[in-house]
């Protein structure tokens, strides 16, 4: 009689099944309707593939194109078929990796020193479209190392060798599909006739590895889907989003600007740009005064010795610039906060009356991202982050923490952001002492205090294994913008940690000597990165609290410019951003112009205006209001930006 295994469903069911059956055929043994709608499975947490053996008991979860899992083994196949497909085209080619990403997958190719074009694109997709109707399956193959070694050498491909050298017998395996062969750890969906629509997007260069230094390599992105009409709906989802492009709507805006005499990745902010830092700040600072907030500056270099004690180095020293030596001495540009923060807390004897102890920077931080990964606003070497730390004690976490998640709450409701998950990031017990400190029981106690906070305060939130920082559990932000696109926003991280390395203490009501537990936060991550967001949430159609320049008057003519002066007075001294448009243009192309700047405010003033004591009002995007006082639009402008009303 074959061998049994119990098979644990995710709601609680189990079922028994012969020892090596599949995911595919157990879902075949429910419904033969579930077997096709499905692409992979989640087997004990790990995502495998339909067709692999399952010899002991586990949980099992099957996977479709509406589960994360599901569509990134989707676009991982994906990857494969197109590979498939270039080396059709392109004899000879060589590959280095091909990932799922947040929307696709690329693959990194060595074309031999030939060059791919537009043309060649569209022919790639016919070959993928008819790859993909052949039905091939992917085979996965466990191959010893030996012998990957001996077919890849065979074929001259430095690459995989590379990729070999860190891996040994047991971890390699092959997949093949139809006439392609690779090296891939998986997973992957049963077949190619999954794949229905194909679209290859774009044609990029990429150094081998990410490292300026070596070989760039062909690096060509796509996207495919189970149907066509879900890749029409993406495609003018994408074409919308090039619209809301930060790096467009930026430059446009004039909100910031790069150069190469200041080096990559280094932003600098216009004043347009600088007005919107201000307003963010101004609510950060009256946000966390209420919440009980102190502010504090910091230094933007610091000793090594410090980032020694903070575990920092040598482990980050690859994301640090290189030190600067003085005297005999290392000194780093500050790569993050919390050490100064440590010092800080620890610059003057604390007793548990002084705790919950909250203090809060915007703090500039320095960062040296690979210059193939710099992209706009959204990865810089140069951060200004909104930066706090909270030293309380066990009994206060909670509250505490619960209270960052309404922060972040609150922040949601005045940008409008109606989307977002919460990411519980856990570590990996097989990686303490390597990646996470070494404190099993703190693991299991901290993970499980954040878990609490988040079901009591009923927050949506997904867990994800090995994310967490190396101190402790965290929460990471992801939001979504109005057309769906998902952003990393921020991060609330627990560290049981860095208290004990910094020898941090408070004197407890028993007059004991006592370790604080610390809160990392930054509820609206990055000036750089946040901005980059609502760029293209706003479309860049600021709000008006949030707009660089708030009203626009357009006089009719010159005769009119003396009353335009006695309007922009009155709304200057109201705290209103406003300029006359005092060209010598006719009053459409002054209104035009003036849209396409996404001035919320347009107050027209002619012969009738000036005699009623009036302005005749348009809202960007929305056309003519009427006439009002002028007066009255100041009180009304006033109470909206104090509101910090929408649109």
């Amino acid at each position: 009689m074959d061998q049994q295994i119990n098979i644990t469903f995710p709601d609680g069911a189990v079922r028994q099944y012969a020892s090596g059956i599949t995911a595919l055929d157990i879902a075949k043994s429910i419904s033969e309707g579930l077997a096709r709608k499905i692409l992979a499975a989640d087997v004990a947490g790990e995502v495998w593939d339909l067709t692999r053996p399952i010899t002991k008991d586990t949980t099992v979860k099957f996977l479709s194109w509406d589960d994360a899992g599901g569509k990134s083994t989707f676009w991982h196949s994906s990857a494969h078929l197109m590979a498939e497909a270039i080396e059709s085209l392109f004899p000879g080619v060589k590959f280095w990796v091909g990932p799922p990403v947040d929307n696709g997958f690329y693959y990194d190719v060595d074309l031999g020193g030939r060059s791919i074009s537009e043309d060649d694109l569209r022919k790639l997709e016919t070959k993928m479209a008819e790859l993909a109707k052949q039905n091939n399956p992917y085979i996965r193959k466990p191959m010893p190392k030996a012998e990957a070694v001996n077919y890849f050498t065979e074929k001259g491909d430095e690459y995989k060798l590379d990729l070999l050298q860190g891996l040994t017998d047991g971890e390699i395996t092959f997949y093949t599909q139809g006439a392609f062969t690779d090296l891939c750890r998986g997973p992957h969906i049963p077949h190619t006739g999954f794949i229905k629509a194909v679209k290859l997007t774009n044609i990029a260069g990429a150094y081998w590895k990410g490292d300026e230094k070596n070989k760039q390599l062909t690096r060509i992105y796509g996207v495919t889907f189970p149907t066509q009409k879900q890749l029409d709906e993406y495609l003018q989802l994408l074409e919308e989003a090039k619209k809301r492009d930060h790096r467009k709507l930026g430059k446009e805006l004039s909100i910031y600007t790069m150069d190469d005499d200041v080096g990559q990745g280094l932003i600098m902010w216009l004043p347009n740009g600088t007005v919107i830092i201000e307003e963010l700040e101004k609510l950060a600072k009256e946000t966390e005064s209420e919440g009980g907030y102190k502010r504090v500056v910091t230094p933007h270099i610091a000793k090594e010795s410090m980032y020694l004690t903070s575990g920092h180095l040598p482990y980050y020293a690859d994301s640090m610039y290189p030190p600067m030596e003085m005297e005999g001495e290392k000194y780093y540009l500050k790569s993050m906060n919390c050490p100064h923060h440590h010092k800080i807390f620890a610059a003057e004897p604390k007793s548990y009356r002084d705790l919950p102890y909250r203090i809060a920077e915007y703090g500039t931080v320095y960062r040296y991202e690979q210059s193939g990964e710099l992209f706009g606003l959204m990865r810089v070497r140069c951060l200004h982050m909104n930066d706090a730390h909270i030293y309380c004690t066990k009994e206060q976490f909670f509250d505490e923490f619960r209270a960052v998640n309404e922060m972040y709450q609150k922040y949601f409701k005045i940008f409008g952001i109606e989307k977002y998950v919460m990411r519980l990031s856990l570590h990996s017990p097989e990686k303490l002492g390597i990646k996470y400190v070494n404190e099993p029981e703190l693991w299991k106690e901290t993970e499980a205090m954040v878990r609490n906070v988040l079901i009591e305060s009923n927050i949506p939130y997904v867990e994800v294994q090995d994310e967490a920082a190396f101190y402790g559990p965290k929460i990471d932000v992801q939001i979504y913008s109005v057309i769906g696109r998902e952003f990393t926003l921020a991060t609330n991280q627990v560290d049981f940690s860095q208290g004990r390395s910094f020898k941090l203490e408070y004197t407890s009501q028993d007059n004991q000597a006592e370790t604080p537990l610390i809160i990392h936060r930054a509820p609206l991550g990055t000036h750089e990165r946040f901005i980059g967001f609502l760029l293209e949430h706003y479309a860049g159609k600021f709000p008006t609290w949030l707009a660089p320049q708030q009203v626009k008057i357009l006089p009719i003519s010159d005769k009119f410019m003396d009353y335009a002066k006695e309007v922009l007075k009155k709304l200057k001294k109201a705290d209103i951003r406003v300029e006359i448009d005092d060209r010598n243009e006719k009053i459409g192309k002054k209104i035009r112009d003036t849209e396409l700047l996404k001035v919320p405010y347009m107050l027209v003033i002619g012969e009738k205006e000036m005699n009623e004591g009036k302005v005749a009002i348009r809202r960007q995007g929305k056309g003519d209001l009427g006439a009002k006082l002028v007066d009255e639009f100041v009180a009304e402008i006033v109470e909206e930006v104090k509101e910090r009303k929408g649109e």
